[in-house]
């Protein structure tokens, strides 16, 4: 089993996976109408936060030895350029700082719980 998870959290396979869905996030901010999703229902602020907690958990694994501020900071602004972006008039989108909140809510919070995992799973053999 400690075999497996190495293998499964293998900064390899998480790198990939981090700017697979950096890219979805920015696509799915940026896009004029963008789809329809299962978590619509849940509210706005809430796919800002699975978004952010997503990327920042998967960061914080793939890049272990990097410094937690820097990626936090990364994300942070990453989430105020995508604001500064759905300010253009010709999106169609709205610009909320309570949407970036959202998202520097959850990059802390997601950083913190991936500190804890990573102190806690046997991940040192894989960096």
């Amino acid at each position: 089993m400690i075999a497996f998870t190495q293998r499964l959290l293998a900064p390899q396979l998480l790198r990939p996976l981090f700017w697979s869905l950096f890219a979805f996030a920015l696509v799915m901010a940026v896009l004029p109408k963008p789809p329809q999703t299962p978590i619509d229902n849940l509210g706005d602020k809430f796919a800002h936060m699975l978004a952010f907690a997503s990327l920042t958990g998967v960061a914080a694994l793939a890049w272990r030895q990097a410094s937690r501020w820097a990626i936090m900071l990364r994300l942070a602004l990453f989430g105020a350029a995508i604001e500064v972006v759905q300010a253009v008039p010709k999106l169609h989108r709205t610009s909320d700082l309570r949407d970036w909140l959202a998202d520097c809510a959850a990059i802390a919070l997601a950083m913190l719980i991936a500190q804890l995992l990573i102190r806690i799973l046997p991940l040192d053999e894989i960096t």
